[in-house]
């Protein structure tokens, strides 16, 4: 009867899993809004219970943190115009060096390697152009509709119309200690990620802006905000950023020692900020298996696209906790920390 029971569970285990997948990766629309609404709500808890403390009414509350939301958009949207302009203002020049540029590689190719690269000079300046207009404006009207989704989510978060406690505590996790133990280290370790990540991905898009500047690489301000923004998909963002940038510097810099140097400079940000102080500041919370990382990067990034790499880690951290609680699934927990010792012990 017991292995009986096993196997009907095993089935529907089965069943359930895909079917689960599958409705978040339909569903994306909804749950992608709904789980980045929580982590802005996470971010402004600690404000929201030092103004409960003094009494300040929780509509008063709110209104101001999506006063501070709204204030954090403007100023991006601000820097993404300025980004803009800056590009649009200097596009040209970048286009007269990088053609004789392009010619050299394509000469080079083709007596160094037998390749031929049958090359348009309007090509590379289609870059720089506006995209198709129904395009853009169906981009344009999908990001404001999440966008009005999340701001609507993350009031529901903070007013506790969504409780994620009594969530947990009615679903998940049936003994209310157990709940309220995991809700805390949920709490504490997702709001330390993104304020460590978040200050982290500035410094990095700061310094990388200022090497452009001090090397004399066209659109600081654009590359500054690139490496801000694809800092937050945790490994690939680094090897991404410096591997874009240093094919972009090629044109514009002498390709012996000031190119070298650049590149060099560029690596060092990324290795100073994300591999050195970035784990300091996260500490053991945070240590998740490399391959762990990867296969988790991959199945969001597939689920969810670019949303789901960037969410892809505190993910990851969210469902380690969980299992955490439980004696039957912490090995898998032990697994994705990397954590030999537990493994050992379990």
């Amino acid at each position: 009867m017991l292995n009986q029971r096993r196997t009907t569970n095993l089935l529907l285990l089965i069943i359930v899993i895909p079917l689960v997948f599958y409705l978040l990766k339909v569903l994306s629309f909804i749950f992608i809004p709904l789980i980045f609404s929580m982590f802005i709500a996470l971010l402004f808890l600690p404000l929201m219970r030092i103004l409960g403390r003094r009494r300040v009414p929780k509509v008063v509350s709110i209104v101001i943190v999506l006063l501070l939301v709204i204030g954090g958009l403007k100023i991006g949207i601000e820097l993404i115009q300025l980004s803009s302009r800056e590009i649009l203002a200097n596009n040209s020049s970048f286009l007269e060096k990088a053609e004789p540029k392009l010619i050299d590689l394509k000469k080079y190719l083709f007596e160094n390697f037998g390749i031929e690269v049958e090359t348009d000079k309007n090509v590379f300046a289609q870059l720089f152009q506006k995209e198709n207009i129904g395009s853009t404006i169906d981009f344009l009207r999908s990001f404001v509709t999440s966008l009005l989704m999340t701001a609507f989510f993350v009031v529901l978060w903070l007013a506790e119309s969504i409780n994620v406690h009594k969530l947990l505590n009615n679903t998940i996790l049936k003994q209310k200690h157990t709940s309220i133990k995991a809700f805390m280290k949920i709490e504490k370790d997702l709001i330390k990620f993104i304020k460590v990540k978040f200050l982290v991905s500035a410094l990095t898009g700061v310094f990388t802006g200022l090497m452009c500047l001090f090397f004399d690489v066209s659109f600081p301000i654009f590359w500054g905000l690139f490496a801000f923004a694809i800092n937050f998909v945790q490994m690939v963002g680094s090897f991404i950023s410096v591997v874009l940038l240093s094919i972009f510097a090629f044109v514009e810099l002498d390709p012996t020692s000031t190119l070298f140097f650049f590149i060099l400079s560029i690596s060092l940000v990324q290795i100073v900020f994300g591999a050195i102080l970035e784990p300091i500041f996260m500490g053991k919370s945070f240590s998740i298996n490399i391959i762990a990382v990867l296969v988790m990067l991959m199945f969001w990034g597939f689920l969810w696209g670019i949303p789901g790499l960037i969410m892809a880690i505190p993910i990851t951290v969210f469902i380690k906790i969980i299992l955490e609680q439980f004696p039957s699934t912490k090995l898998i927990a032990s697994l994705l920390s990397g954590n030999e010792t537990e493994v050992r012990n379990l």
